[in-house]
C-alpha cells in the first residue's frame, strides 16, 4: 500500500538524473527536431565520399567548359564559376564548418573547465587572478579580435612554410583563435559549480582525509558541474559555426580549394547577379545549423533544469 502511494505521488521515483533529463529532453519537441536536422546534416556531409564516388565527381577538379552549368544529371545543384560541382563541394563544406564548432567548442569548454574549477578549487588570489583574466577577456571586441588573430602570419611564428599553408594549418589556426576568446562562459559556470560543491559534506570529508586536490576536482567537483558544461558547450556550437564563416567570408579562415561554407558564401558574392543559387546554398545551411543548434541546446538546457517539469 506505501509502494503504491509512493509511485502515484512520485511518478519519477527510481528512475536516474539521466533518464529524467532525457524524458524532458525528448518531450522539447523544437530541442528534438533541431536534434534530427543535426543528425541528417552531419549524415549529409559525411556521405561527400560516397557521393562523389557513386556520381563519379572530383570535386577539386575544374571544368572551366562546364562554368554555372544548370542543375541536371550529375550535377544535381549546377557547378560553379569553375566547373565543380556545388553539391559535393557543399558536404565537404559542411565537414569543415560542423568539425570547425565541434572541436573548438569542445576545447573552449576543456579549457573553461580547467580555470574555472582551478579558481573555485583554490580561492583566494589564484580566484582573483583567474576572473580578472575572464573578466579581461569578456571585455575585449571579440570580432576585432578574431579578425587581428586570423590575419598573423604563422611563417612568423615558427611554422614551417609547407604546413603555414595547408588546410589542416588553417583548420587549426579558427579553433585555437575561437577557443582564446570562447572559454570564458564554461570557466564562470565550473567556477560556480565548484564553489557550491565545496560545502557539500562528501567533499568536506574528503579534504580531511587528506585527498589530493586533483582527487577532488576529478571525482568529486567535476561530475556535479558536467551538465552547465554540456549546455554551454552546445550554445557554443551555433556561435562558433558563424565565427568561421565570418572569417571565411573575410578570406581569414578556410582559404579554397579547401570547401567551407563561409569561403563558398565569398566566392559567390561577385556572382550574386549572374548565379544567385551559390550565395543560397551556403547560406541557408548555415542559418538552419546554427538555428538547430541554438533549439537544440536550449532543450539541454531545460532539460538539465532541475526545476523543469517534464512535457
Amino acid at each position: 500500500m506505501t509502494d503504491a502511494v509512493l509511485d502515484s505521488s512520485v511518478p519519477d521515483a527510481g528512475r536516474s538524473v539521466w533518464a529524467l533529463r532525457w524524458q524532458r529532453l525528448r518531450g522539447n519537441r523544437p530541442a528534438m527536431a533541431g536534434l534530427l536536422v543535426l543528425v541528417l546534416l552531419v549524415a549529409f556531409s559525411f556521405s561527400a565520399p560516397l557521393w562523389e564516388w557513386v556520381l563519379g565527381i572530383d570535386s577539386l577538379r575544374a571544368d572551366l567548359f562546364n562554368r554555372f552549368a544548370e542543375p541536371g544529371g550529375k550535377h544535381l545543384l549546377g557547378t560553379d564559376e569553375a566547373g565543380r560541382d556545388v553539391l559535393i563541394r557543399l558536404m565537404y563544406g559542411g565537414q569543415v564548418s560542423l568539425m570547425v564548432g565541434l572541436t573548438a567548442a569542445v576545447s573552449a569548454a576543456a579549457l573553461g573547465t580547467l580555470i574555472g574549477i582551478t579558481a573555485g578549487y583554490y580561492g583566494g588570489m589564484v580566484d582573483k587572478v583567474l576572473m580578472r583574466i575572464t573578466d579581461g577577456v569578456i571585455a575585449l571586441p571579440l570580432l576585432p579580435l578574431l579578425i587581428v588573430f586570423a590575419a598573423i602570419d604563422l611563417r612568423k611564428l615558427g611554422f614551417g612554410g609547407d604546413f603555414a599553408v595547408t588546410p589542416d594549418a588553417a583548420f587549426w589556426r579558427i579553433v585555437v583563435i575561437i577557443t582564446i576568446v570562447q572559454w570564458t562562459t564554461v570557466a564562470r559556470l565550473v567556477r560556480a559549480s565548484t564553489l557550491a560543491v565545496l560545502q557539500r559534506e562528501y567533499v568536506m570529508a574528503a579534504q580531511v582525509q587528506g585527498a589530493p586536490a586533483r582527487h577532488i576536482m576529478l571525482v568529486h567537483i567535476l561530475p556535479n558541474a558536467i551538465s552547465p558544461i554540456i549546455v554551454a558547450c552546445t550554445l557554443a556550437m551555433g556561435q562558433i559555426i558563424l565565427f568561421e564563416s565570418v572569417l571565411s567570408f573575410l578570406g581569414l579562415g578556410i582559404q579554397p580549394p579547401t570547401a567551407s561554407w563561409g569561403n563558398m558564401l565569398t566566392n559567390a558574392q561577385e556572382m550574386i547577379q549572374q548565379a544567385p543559387a551559390l550565395a543560397f546554398y551556403p547560406g541557408i545551411l548555415i542559418f538552419v545549423t546554427v538555428i538547430a543548434v541554438n533549439f537544440f541546446g536550449d532543450g539541454l538546457q531545460e532539460a538539465f533544469d532541475p526545476r523543469s517539469e517534464p512535457r
